[in-house]
């Protein structure tokens, strides 16, 4: 229906927009705020201690919004992806709302308390949803060619890069390697999701016209 296309163009629109927000707050609290820079974890931007804690908790439940509103922008079709992009949100959030102490130690190599724990398990829990997500997108038929090929591409980067974050973290723990590997993972999430709410919004506002007649929704 042409309702239901207007509004999910809106929503892929209002989801860019909180991906650029959140992004730019989050990057804001990193690079200004007090944390070791390159050689610890995005989230030590968060810590009570830090005083851009604020901008950093509003950028995370601003991309929470974003993934939240690109699961409704997606197609009904891709009922899989729109799950699992709602359930990284509630991952999102939640470790938005949880703090973890200052450094924001995890096992095997740091003794890490309840919040610490709590954060980091919906940190990584959210990550991995949104990977899932890309890969739900890519094995969808249904999703189109255009939705495809930007899920393919955020697979073929975020999924190696998962299990370098994953090795690095169980085998050399907390450091430059894992920070890096961590900044990439997420900018890759980030820009998958702006993309495809820039996909998923030109689309829906450029119907095909065949014969002077309205047609098909594009491929997207």
């Amino acid at each position: 229906m042409a309702d239901a296309g207007v509004l999910r163009a809106a929503a892929a629109s209002a989801a860019a927009g909180c991906t650029v927000a959140g992004v730019v707050a989050v990057t804001v609290a990193v690079v200004a705020g007090p944390g070791p820079g390159l050689t610890g974890y995005v989230s030590e931007a968060g810590v009570t201690a830090s005083g851009y804690a604020g901008a950093y908790r509003i950028g995370v439940f601003a991309l929470a919004a974003a993934l939240l509103l690109l699961a409704a922008a997606l197609p009904p079709a891709l009922r899989a992806a729109a799950a699992l992009l709602v359930a990284g949100a509630a991952g999102t959030a939640l470790s938005g709302a949880v703090t973890c102490s200052t450094g924001c130690p995890l096992p095997p190599f740091e003794a890490a308390t309840v919040a610490d724990l709590v954060h980091g398990g919906a940190s990584i829990a959210a990550t991995a949803a949104v990977v899932f997500a890309m890969l739900a997108v890519v094995l969808a038929p249904a999703a189109g060619r255009a939705l495809r090929r930007v899920a393919a591409v955020g697979a073929s980067l975020a999924l190696p890069l998962s299990g370098a974050v994953g090795l690095a973290m169980l085998l050399a723990g907390r450091g430059g390697l894992v920070g890096v590997l961590e900044r990439l993972l997420l900018a890759v999430a980030a820009g998958w999701g702006l993309v495809t709410a820039g996909v998923l919004g030109l689309g829906q506002r450029r119907p095909i016209v065949t014969n002077g007649s309205p047609g098909r929704e594009p491929d997207l």
